[in-house]
């Protein structure tokens, strides 16, 4: 099994290949979630995520023949922008096969490194079965993105560098898809401080290694706005690392992660994507787990799809309070309209939309239900500027 040596061995193969990321206290997070919070900064390595430490790890291991032949890779877009990227750093082919349902900014930066991008199949394991094809029809060398020990042994790098800033960690909580950084993380934490404790989050649409490890049979969902870690097959090599030195595994839903990317682009200024926040996510899921420990979080990619990211900034302005959606009962009469937006704005509230319903309404044939989308300060002003329209006469509620 793999042991911190190797480990050791790989952080020297990637000294000035990849970044020793910032790893710093949050406070206001700290503050907010009774517990005191370190993020590791793997959304700044050059490709946006912690995967390019294995990728390169592996590929500075080839043989004179192998590298002749050239590289193949499965994946949803991390491991595929790392095996790019050293892959064209060291002047290797590279083939990427990725599923139909990548986000195309994934796909794009993975070209923009020079590999030949093949997209095949809707599903990781349709598209792993196709790149062993491709491996034995060319040639090519497969590299796995998790369950190769030279990649967990990069990956496992990133906690030699969070325990040598911060050797008093009580907790590390890192997500789990196959499971390659989770398991080089715990031969790292197991090893140089034998006490902490290590906690696995998984998305609850996508539970393969909770249900692996703990013997359960939650149902596996079809999609995750943490599509970097929805592995429906979790490694055979990691799966034994997790359960040997992992002491727990969590699950988070998606309003979880959701939450979570919002208050790290609001807070910390940082962008993540799905997978890079689900660590966050357990600590909004189960404060009182973490309750006055000093807990480390990788946030370990930034690669999020443009428009997903608008909805998910949207839709954190909803459960936040600060967009609102009212519905106002009034006669269908010239001028009730403009009073009703002037009482809106002078509450000090924002109009982003405006519905008439007319037709689908119960309402008597002289009235119009006004349907409008409000931006607010919060919940309370919300229900401030439902009081001021109640208090004009109208019929006003949250919809």
């Amino acid at each position: 099994m793999l042991q911190l040596t190797d480990i050791e061995a790989a952080a020297d193969r990637l000294k000035g290949q990849v970044l020793d990321t910032p790893f710093v206290e949050s406070r206001t997070l700290s503050q907010l979630l009774g517990c005191t919070v370190f993020l590791k900064f793997e959304n700044l390595q050059y490709t946006a995520s912690f995967k390019e430490r294995g990728a390169c790890n592996k590929l500075a291991q080839l043989s004179d023949a192998e590298r002749a032949r050239g590289v193949v890779a499965m994946s949803a877009g991390n491991h595929a922008q790392g095996v790019a990227y050293h892959a064209q750093r060291l002047g290797l082919r590279a083939v990427i096969v990725m599923p139909r349902f990548t986000p195309g900014v994934k796909v794009e930066r993975t070209r923009g490194f020079g590999a030949e991008v093949v997209l095949h199949g809707d599903t990781l394991e349709e598209a792993r079965s196709h790149a062993h094809c491709l491996a034995e029809q060319q040639g090519l060398v497969f590299v796995h993105p998790y369950d190769d020990e030279a990649i967990i042994a990069g990956q496992g790098t990133v906690a030699l560098e969070m325990l040598r800033v911060q050797p008093d960690l009580d907790t590390l909580v890192v997500a789990i898809g196959g499971g390659g950084l989770m398991a080089g993380m715990a031969t790292v934490a197991r090893a140089l401080k034998p006490g902490i404790e290590i906690v696995g989050v998984q998305a609850e649409r996508f539970p393969a290694m909770v249900n692996a490890i703990k013997g359960t049979h939650l149902p596996q969902g079809s999609s995750t706005i943490a599509e970097g870690i929805a592995v429906g097959t979790p490694g055979g090599l990691t799966q034994a690392i997790i359960r040997e030195r992992v002491d727990d595994l969590l699950l988070v839903d998606e309003g979880d992660i959701e939450q979570a990317i919002v208050m790290l682009l609001e807070i910390e200024k940082t962008l993540v994507e799905g997978a890079g926040a689900a660590g966050l996510a357990a600590l909004i899921r189960h404060p009182a787990r973490f309750a006055d420990k000093r807990v480390g979080l990788v946030l370990c990619g930034g690669n999020i799809d443009p428009l997903l990211l608008a909805s998910i900034i949207e839709r954190g302005m909803v459960r936040a309070g600060r967009l609102a959606r009212i519905e106002v009962s009034a006669r269908d009469v010239p001028g009730n309209l403009a009073r009703i937006t002037a009482i809106v704005a002078d509450a000090g509230a924002n109009i982003d939309e405006v519905h008439h319903q007319r037709a689908f309404t119960l309402l008597a044939a002289q009235n119009v239900a006004i349907e409008l989308v409000v931006q607010a300060r919060g919940r309370e002003h919300t229900t401030q500027v439902i009081e001021l329209l109640q208090a004009a006469g109208f019929d006003a509620r949250l919809v």
